[in-house]
């Protein structure tokens, strides 16, 4: 009687098989669950910058009397900054999808690095400012509308540094297999969007 012996890698092989194929008969909804999640934190946003303009509206004088002028150089160049960066990032898309990996991975370090920048620039500009948190509620809805964007900014930069890393493992990302990369390409420019609203709003209104 002939004993039977299973090769174990062939049987992960077909549990591989069996999981792709699986996953293939259902549509895939990562990208719509993500678009979502952006539609939900715009709500969010639209409703900050409903609030600001509401405190505007009703306010004798806005920004109240007696608030610093707000210098526009630095703020300026913070959106110069995070616009270009939208660029940069939409070349690491355009690289993955011709099976570049080593030019994906550059752009979105690149991108990273301006992430970073922007942030830098935003953490010097809050140590110059001449009012703090509880000075009026100008001052208040200024730190709560920038903090929070700088928070969905340093998401943004831990979401690229996290395909970075999963970039590494051999044939993770290629002109096939690509939502990590286009999902943070895409939260990256809602993060953009958001900013230009705000700089629009609390520097140049």
């Amino acid at each position: 009687m002939q004993s039977s012996t299973i090769d174990p890698s062939k049987t992960e092989l077909n549990y591989h098989h069996k999981a792709e194929e699986t996953h293939e008969a259902h549509p895939d909804h990562r990208l719509f669950g993500l678009l979502v999640f952006l539609v939900a934190e715009g709500m969010i946003f639209m409703g900050l910058f409903s609030a600001y303009l509401t405190f505007r509206a009703v306010a004798p004088v806005w920004p109240p009397a007696g608030t610093p002028e707000l210098d526009l150089l630095l703020p300026g160049i913070n959106t110069l900054v995070l616009i270009s960066s939208s660029f940069v990032i939409h070349q690491a898309d355009t690289a993955i999808k011709n099976n570049n990996v080593v030019g994906m991975r550059n752009w979105f370090i690149v991108t990273a690095v301006m992430g970073v920048l922007f942030l830098a620039g935003q953490g010097y500009e809050y140590s110059h400012l001449e009012f703090g948190l509880k000075t009026n509620l100008f001052a208040s809805t200024f730190y709560v509308l920038t903090g929070f964007h700088g928070l969905h900014v340093c998401i943004g930069v831990l979401a690229i540094m996290a395909v970075l890393w999963r970039s590494l493992k051999p044939n993770h990302y290629s002109s096939q297999h690509y939502f990590g990369i286009e999902a943070a390409e895409l939260y990256w420019h809602f993060v953009d969007i958001i900013w230009v609203i705000l700089f629009f709003l609390l520097y140049i209104l």
